[in-house]
């Protein structure tokens, strides 16, 4: 899979999708901005049904949105775009995010900056970055399968405070560890600046192809780290108790299942930003990395 394309752009834009986080401060003020400058190109607004409910504005459900919207803005934080992100992996839309949250590793689009990044949206000056997410896919014990999508990790932690979980660990159908202690992140190379990156594992350039294994506070010191190639498939089983996190907004129990797959998907989510945005610039800024 490639995962970037300096010369993609999109072909044409009439109608572009909008979701908000719920609690936002001037959150009308923020819709008239993206809605004026989008009139002023004769483009459709169209709202996602429970975002306009926030705004008090007719909106549709939001597949249909998703299915008939050229892009979508995320008007919040990671987390927003992230959900979104998962929500209409299958239609495979550019994602614009706009910040309104705190941190903003994904959302490099600034408030301030909504009218002008409309302009050179309209211009072709943005670049498209694919990026790389996982697979989930659920092993039933009835012999069927389900499936889900992780933008920045799926975590396998014990349910309480106390005591452990013995995580069985296979690639490509090979057993190659235990990982016995609080659990297991595997992660992207996005969502290595999250739970990874706070659990000591290592920051992964963002448009890298790979998966990221960090254990959770391991009980033996001998286990690391460990970054993989993105055609590996990885399976984790257990007998034990274990939550099941996808990107800390679906929670599901290993115990339900005969075990658990993450694997690279076969397309990425393609997010809309600056051209001129530099990943290391942003660790610089998000991380304080340089200062004295």
């Amino acid at each position: 899979m490639q995962i970037i394309n300096i010369n993609e752009k999109i072909k044409k834009i009439k109608r572009v999708g909008l979701v908000v986080r719920p609690n936002t401060r001037d959150l009308h003020r923020y819709y008239k901005q993206i809605k004026d400058r989008l009139d002023s190109y004769k483009v459709e607004l169209i709202l996602e049904s429970n975002s306009a409910k926030l705004l008090k504005k007719e909106g549709i459900e939001f597949d249909k949105m998703c299915q008939i919207s050229d892009i979508i803005i995320s008007l919040g934080g990671d987390g927003t775009l992230i959900s979104l992100s998962r929500r209409s992996f299958k239609y495979h839309k550019p994602i614009l995010g706009i910040n309104i949250g705190k941190l903003g590793f994904l959302v490099d689009i600034d408030v301030k900056e909504i009218e002008s990044f409309i302009d050179k949206l309209f211009k072709g000056e943005y670049r498209i970055d694919n990026r790389m997410v996982l697979e989930v896919i659920f092993h039933q014990k009835d012999g069927t399968k389900k499936s889900a999508i992780a933008f920045n990790d799926i975590v396998f932690s014990r349910p309480m405070v106390a005591g452990m979980v013995d995580l069985q660990a296979f690639i490509d159908g090979i057993h190659f560890n235990n990982y016995y202690g609080d659990g297991l992140i595997v992660s992207t190379p996005t969502g290595s600046t999250a739970y990874n990156l706070s659990s000591g594992g290592p920051v992964v350039f963002p448009l890298t192809e790979a998966l990221i294994l960090t254990p959770l506070c391991s009980h033996s010191l001998t286990q690391r780290p460990l970054i993989l190639p993105a055609d590996f498939k990885i399976m984790i089983k257990s007998k034990d108790r274990v939550l099941v996190a996808i990107d800390g907004q679906e929670i599901f129990h290993l115990e339900d299942y005969k075990s658990i797959e993450c694997k690279m998907a076969d397309k990425g989510v393609k997010l809309i930003h600056r051209i001129e945005r530099n990943y290391f610039d942003v660790l610089k800024e998000k991380l304080k990395w340089g200062d004295a």
